[in-house]
């Protein structure tokens, strides 16, 4: 680690495009006149409001109604169990159709710190486990026909300075072993064949990687549900899940309804649920996106040869990619790590896109929205269960595939119909003292430290 010293605390602070031009940039009106402050896939894909009662009873009861709850719904229905899927807002409206369509099998997993924690052994067992939800997600695609634009298009992530190129390729081995497909190094000067920019010091492509539209793919899997016969209830907060007998009383804002099993998979908007222990062990983090005005096909395959996804290694990521119909550009990011509004939050989304593609300073957004992924203190997905109560959350914001899998799971280990053992199944959950799960008070400082770590890391590159 580079020594910070007062000369290089004032180069971090002149560093550009991420010091003055970024202030520049942000001063700009990024904003298109037709504007919205919602999710550019809504415009395709919007949840719909469901005209649904709550039943008195159920054998199990999920409480969330996005990709996990969805997914374990669908299997249980699959095996014979009755099931009611309960959501505060419309199924599927939360982060399941507002990420950003990209899909991987445990990229973010083979680059933590697994053998050190667990030793190589059970270091495999997991990053295996993590690398099969990429072809149970094109498995649940096809045989499901959901019709969300999936394409296996790979990813490439840009080092954000040769370090962190040569972090990549100590990576290299157990990203092919987890996705079970190729990935390679792209050397500095090699970036052109996957985005049109000279931002990075070279990058990682792999293969094991998708894209989709994710409200589509939050609406056909709600679909998917509904036909094998579950029951999705919107708009309904669950407030208590109180152990009754040999099963549960659930409190809810539309009544009392009995379960006999309940599963939460609230993830990233699970805090002030009915479950506090999970609470305290996930962190909310809001990530932020915007969608550009149309740019024509043309100009986006010049930006983007053959569509691929991105993303960066830089601690206050970005992440992006052309949108499936292959017309604009959707863009994400750490924007803010206190609470935002997506529309006060764009300007610096957007001078973030033109940090790595200065070409696009005049484009407009159209579209600003954010969505809650959940996090947790070890970085990895946890399933298992805790006074009776099921539970799956914290995809390390990867959950398209990610949570699709744990929700599968969660049903199979409920129904008792798992073969064989999962491996983040029961894995130690960890929490930290004090935390109760609003990081709202400490998540602006760790936002201030990471942008200053990336500014130093830079310089020093």
């Amino acid at each position: 680690m580079p020594t910070v010293t007062r000369a290089t605390l004032r180069h971090a602070a002149q560093l550009v495009p991420a010091g003055a031009t970024l202030g520049m940039m942000m001063n700009r009106h990024p904003f298109a006149a037709d504007f919205k402050a919602r999710p550019w896939w809504w415009e395709a894909a919007e949840p719909p409001t469901r005209d649904t009662t709550l039943p008195e009873r159920t054998r199990v009861a999920i409480v969330g109604g996005g990709y996990t709850g969805l997914s374990a719904a669908l299997t249980l229905r699959r095996l014979g169990h009755e099931v009611v899927v309960l959501d505060a807002e419309r199924i599927g409206w939360g982060a399941s159709s507002r990420n950003g369509g990209m899909v991987s099998g445990g990229l973010k997993v083979a680059r933590g710190p697994l053998e050190k924690n667990f030793g190589p052994e059970r270091a495999a067992e997991i990053a295996r486990a993590c690398g099969a939800s990429f072809p149970f997600i094109e498995e649940t695609i096809a045989r499901e026909g959901i019709d969300c634009d999936y394409v296996r298009c790979g990813r490439f992530v840009g080092a954000w300075t040769p370090k962190h190129f040569d972090t990549l390729a100590k990576t290299l081995p157990r990203i092919q072993e987890i996705s079970g497909h190729p990935a390679r190094m792209v050397a500095r000067g090699e970036e052109s064949g996957f985005i049109a920019t000279t931002h990075y010091h070279g990058g990682m492509f792999a293969e094991g990687s998708g894209s989709l539209h994710p409200g589509k793919y939050a609406r056909g899997l709600a679909a998917a549900a509904e036909r094998a016969g579950a029951h999705l209830v919107d708009q309904v907060r669950v407030a208590a899940a109180q152990p009754e007998g040999s099963g549960f009383r659930l409190h809810t804002s539309a009544g009392e309804m009995r379960a006999d099993t309940v599963l939460m998979a609230t993830n990233g908007y699970s805090r002030g649920g009915p479950m506090p222990w999970l609470t305290r062990r996930l962190l909310p983090v809001a990530s932020y996106i915007i969608a550009t005005e149309e740019l024509g096909e043309e100009r986006i395959e010049r930006l983007f040869p053959k569509r691929r996804m991105i993303s960066d290694t830089k601690r206050v990521l970005n992440y992006y990619r052309p949108s499936p119909d292959g017309k604009r550009i959707l863009w994400g990011g750490r924007a803010s790590f206190a609470p935002q509004s997506a529309e006060a939050a764009a300007p610096r989304l957007h001078a973030m896109m033109c940090a790595v593609l200065p070409e696009l300073r005049d484009v407009k957004v159209t579209h600003a929205w954010t969505g809650n992924v959940a996090f947790t203190f070890d970085y990895l997905p946890h399933l298992g269960e805790e006074a009776g109560v099921h539970y799956a959350a914290g995809c390390q914001g990867s959950g398209v595939a990610m949570a699709t899998w744990m929700g599968h799971n969660a049903a199979l280990k409920m129904a008792g119909a798992s073969n064989a053992g999962f491996a983040l199944d029961g894995l130690p959950f960890p929490d930290r003292a004090l935390y109760n799960g609003n990081p709202d008070w400490f998540l602006p400082m760790v936002g201030a430290w990471y942008r200053l770590r990336d500014r130093i890391d830079r310089i020093a590159a």
